[in-house]
C-alpha cells in the first residue's frame, strides 16, 4: 500500500525518480547478499545444476584447521592495526593542523599514497622488502644493519603488512580528522592558552575530546576493514610463510578459486558478514555513552 504521502502528485514523481536508483540498488546491492546466502547452503561450480547440501559447508568450515588460523591472523592484523596505524593519522592531522606554514604541501604528500593504484602501491612496497636488493634492506645496510627477511619471517610478516597498509591508507582518514579539527572551536584553545597548557595538554583536554565521536566512528571503520585485509597478504606473502599471513579474505579466495568449492566460500563469507554485523551492532553499543557525552 503507497503511504498517503506519495499519493500526491509530487510524491508520484519522486517515487518515479527514485525507482530507478532502487532497482539498480537492489539488483547490485541486496540480490548478490540474498544469493550468497543462498549459495551457502549448496555445492555448485557456478555451471552446473547445484546440489542443496543444507548446513554441510559450515560444518566443513568449523572442521577446517585453517579457518581457526586465519581467524588468529586477521584479529593479529587488526591489533596491530590498532596499536600502529590507528594513532598515526591522529598524530600527522594534529601536527599538520598546527602547521602555519607548507600546510597544503603537507597534506598532498600525506594523501599521495591514496592516488596509488593499491596493487600497484604493494608491489612497490613487495620490492622495498626484497632480502637481497630491497630498499630498506639497501638503506639499513649503510649503517650496518640487516638484511632482515622482513617477508620471509613469521615474527615479521604479519607487521611488515600492517606497516604498508598503513602508509596506503592513512591519507584519507589524515584528511578527514582535519576537517574535523576546522569544527573546534577556537575559543577552547584560546581559554587552554590562556591558563598556561602546554600543546600536549591542549592536545589531550582539547583536541582528542573534540574528536571523540568521529575516532570511535573512524575505529568501527578500521576495525572492520583489516578483519576483511585480502590485498597485502594475496600480494605480498600469498598466505605464507607457514600460513602466518592467511586471513579470512584470502582463505574465501583459495576457496572458490583454487579449490572450486563455491559454496564453501561463500558460507564463510556469510559468517564473516553475521560476524562482523554483531560486533558493529556490539560496538556501537558499547561505545553509544563515550559519543554522546
Amino acid at each position: 500500500m503507497i503511504p498517503r504521502r506519495l499519493r500526491s502528485r509530487h510524491g508520484l514523481a519522486a517515487l518515479a525518480f527514485l525507482l530507478p536508483t532502487l532497482i539498480v540498488f537492489s539488483y547490485f546491492g541486496w540480490w548478490p547478499i540474498l544469493r550468497g546466502v543462498v549459495l551457502s547452503v549448496q555445492e555448485t561450480n557456478l555451471v552446473g545444476d547445484p546440489t542443496w547440501v543444507g548446513l554441510d559447508n559450515f560444518r566443513t568450515l568449523f572442521a577446517d584447521p585453517l579457518l581457526w588460523t586465519a581467524v588468529r591472523n586477521s584479529a593479529w592484523f587488526a591489533v596491530l592495526a590498532f596499536l600502529f596505524g590507528f594513532p598515526v593519522p591522529v598524530v600527522l592531522a594534529v601536527v599538520m593542523s598546527e602547521l602555519r606554514r607548507l600546510g597544503g604541501l603537507f597534506r598532498v604528500v600525506v594523501y599521495l599514497p591514496v592516488v596509488v593504484p593499491p596493487v600497484v602501491a604493494v608491489l612497490l612496497w613487495k620490492w622495498f622488502y626484497d632480502p637481497d636488493f630491497g630498499l630498506f634492506n639497501q638503506a639499513l645496510g649503510v649503517v650496518g644493519l640487516g638484511p632482515f627477511p622482513w617477508l620471509q619471517s613469521t615474527a615479521s610478516a604479519m607487521p611488515s603488512l600492517v606497516l604498508e597498509a598503513t602508509w596506503a591508507h592513512a591519507g584519507g582518514t589524515v584528511l578527514i580528522y582535519l576537517a574535523a579539527l576546522t569544527g573546534v572551536s577556537s575559543e577552547l584553545y584560546e581559554a587552554a592558552e590562556t591558563d598556561g597548557a602546554s600543546v600536549m595538554r591542549r592536545v589531550w583536554h582539547v583536541t582528542l575530546p573534540q574528536l571523540r565521536g568521529v575516532l570511535l566512528i573512524m575505529l568501527l571503520l578500521q576495525i572492520i576493514g583489516t578483519l576483511q585485509v585480502f590485498t597485502e597478504p594475496f600480494v605480498l606473502t600469498d598466505g605464507g610463510p607457514a600460513d602466518s599471513t592467511v586471513t579470512i579474505l584470502l582463505l574465501v579466495y583459495r576457496y572458490a578459486f583454487i579449490y572450486g568449492d563455491y559454496g564453501l566460500a561463500t558460507a564463510l563469507s556469510v559468517l564473516l558478514a553475521i560476524s562482523l554485523g554483531l560486533l558493529s551492532a556490539l560496538y556501537l553499543r558499547l561505545t553509544r555513552s563515550w559519543s554522546t557525552t
